[in-house]
């Protein structure tokens, strides 16, 4: 058996390290790469439209919100109409607020009522 310096054993742990320092700097140039090429402005947008339109969830947030605000403020041309009336507006506003809230945090329930709606309008008469 050889005896192994101290000597021999330091170069032979320096060289380790330089090998092993080398990998993780070459692991490290790749993650910048990467990183550099996600934070362009257009693979940013590409990576939110996938993710809107790879996500169920999303579009049912934004159709309930969307149904929300446009049944909401439909409803406040309702009420307000072309009136010049203060107390008129601001009842409108309130109603807008309310009507909005609700439709959008109890979507699945409109669309119950809109389909049971739906279903008794269209049906045919029975005799």
């Amino acid at each position: 058996m050889k005896n192994i310096s101290p000597f021999d054993r330091l170069k032979n742990s320096i060289q380790t390290l330089e090998a092993e320092q080398a990998i993780k700097e070459q692991l490290l140039r790749e993650q910048f790469a990467i990183t550099y090429e996600s934070l362009k402005p257009i693979n940013l947008i590409k990576s939110v439209l996938n993710d809107i339109t790879s996500s169920p969830y999303l579009l049912d947030n934004i159709l309930s919100t969307s149904v929300g605000l446009a049944t909401g403020y439909v409803s406040k041309k309702v009420v307000v109409g072309s009136s010049g009336n203060v107390f008129r507006k601001l009842m409108g506003s309130v109603l807008q607020f309310g009507v909005t809230n609700i439709i959008s945090q109890h979507p699945d329930l409109i669309k119950a009522f809109g389909q049971y709606l739906i279903e008794h309008i269209f049906r045919k008469k029975e005799k």
